[in-house]
């Protein structure tokens, strides 16, 4: 058993298809078929499932995959501390990005990291934050962006600024020349909100005072995408909560009104979250650090 066969299972199981995986391997097809064969007569056990529409893994395969992501996520960390000392982050590095940050703040943040570190090379993934979090733990990703706090032991949290929200309405809405927009002024709005899954859901009921779903659902949209909210919200069907970066780039397509909010739960925070023991820690404290020190406009950074 090598490093190799483990890297090549791995990419299996991450496309479930052997032809895009061999293609990620740079290997044939036939190739990668062998390999993962040779796998399984040496540990003595099915780790695909194969039939001619799909590839799948069997329960113990799916054993076998969480450790050798573990394995050669260690391996890797071992070459990488042995090699000849280079600067602070340079080579690949995976970070998550939670769909109601990303593109709000990666215009800004890949541009400003590449420019300080020309040789770091940035692989972005945007997921929900349920899926993020199983991609960290099974070592698919080094890091990700998300907003916190989180109930897990297991994970550093290191806080980076905190994002208001603002509120969103038509611009004929009654409170679209509101200097403020409080909690009570929200009781009897119909709200457009994110769908289940979306931590931004259940941060936007806390925001404007609505701790619990709607009883009957009829007083909310479900939708998957911030910017199909605002333009139900500019077609007159209800009103939302922004996050402040969203906030920005949705006032003029489609038109909306943005009123800042006052309330107890009036923002989100967002941080940069990775595995305890990871070991290139120190090196994402030091892209924390210039996340912080550069927080974008709209948001209120954090000097810890």
């Amino acid at each position: 058993m090598t490093l190799r066969e483990l890297r090549y299972l791995i990419a299996l199981a991450d496309r479930a298809h052997f032809g895009r995986a061999a293609e990620d391997c740079h290997i044939s097809q036939p190739t990668l078929s062998t390999q993962i064969r040779k796998l399984e007569d040496y540990l003595g056990v099915s780790l695909i499932e194969r039939n001619s529409k799909s590839v799948s893994l069997t329960p113990i395969g799916e054993e076998v995959v969480r450790s050798a992501r573990q394995i050669v996520a260690q391996a890797d960390a071992l070459l990488a501390a042995t090699r000849v000392p280079r600067g602070p982050l340079e080579g690949r590095l995976s970070i998550g990005i939670i769909p109601t940050l990303g593109p709000y703040f990666l215009p800004s943040f890949i541009p400003l990291t590449k420019s300080r570190y020309p040789n770091l090379q940035l692989v972005v993934h945007e997921d929900l934050t349920q899926h993020l979090l199983e991609r960290l733990r099974g070592y698919r990703i080094d890091a990700a962006l998300l907003a916190l706090p989180l109930e897990d032991q297991d994970l550093e949290q290191l806080p980076l600024f905190d994002e208001p929200f603002w509120f969103a309405c038509p611009p004929q809405h009654p409170l679209a020349g509101a200097d403020w927009v409080a909690e009570e002024d929200l009781r009897d709005e119909t709200l457009l909100l994110l769908a289940d899954g979306h931590c931004l859901r259940g941060q936007a009921l806390a925001a404007c005072g609505r701790q619990a779903e709607p009883e009957d659902g009829s007083d909310d949209f479900r939708a998957v995408s911030l910017e199909t909210i605002c333009q139900l919200v500019s077609a007159g069907l209800g009103c939302t909560l922004l996050p402040a970066l969203a906030a920005q780039r949705s006032t003029s397509t489609p038109p909306l009104a943005v009123r800042p909010m006052r309330s107890h739960n009036d923002s989100r925070r967002i941080g940069l979250v990775w595995r305890r023991g990871y070991p290139k820690a120190q090196e994402l404290a030091l892209l924390a650090k210039l996340m912080r020190e550069n927080a974008p406009e709209g948001t209120r950074p954090l000097r810890l």
